[in-house]
């Protein structure tokens, strides 16, 4: 973890990798409401060329709620980035928005929230290492 984020690294390619985040993210209860193709994005746009990589917009209905109802603001923090990026043809890093790091943005009224969103992000990311 780097202080804001939660990290799985598995052995397996991109694209499979991206499968299964998306079925770990289901397993919790999160759906992915966005999906940008960082790729796709920087070669159209810049004219670059970057590893393989994906920011799902994960988001678990009742703890957006939750969260809302405490803090309208914290909106701007959802929905959940998560991050698949090829390293290579056979390992890929799965990153996540801490949502700890929330609490430190938005206060200790939404620790109860961060903390279960947490706990789900967790396991989706434990959830990669078991296949």
């Amino acid at each position: 973890m780097t202080g804001y984020t939660l990290t799985a690294t598995v052995a397996r390619p991109y694209e499979a990798a991206v499968a299964d985040v998306r079925a770990a993210l289901a397993d919790q209860g999160f759906g992915v409401l966005t999906e940008i193709d960082l790729r796709a994005t920087l070669a159209a746009k810049l004219g670059v060329e970057v590893a393989p990589q994906v920011i799902l917009g994960a988001c678990r209905p009742p703890l957006a709620h939750r969260a809302l109802e405490i803090d309208p603001s914290v909106a701007t923090m959802l929905p959940c980035n998560v991050v698949v990026r090829a390293v290579d043809e056979h390992t890929t890093v799965v990153e996540a928005f801490d949502p700890a790091a929330m609490t430190a943005l938005a206060g200790d009224d939404l620790a109860g929230v961060a903390d279960e969103a947490r706990t789900r992000l967790t396991a989706a990311l434990a959830a990669l290492d078991e296949d």
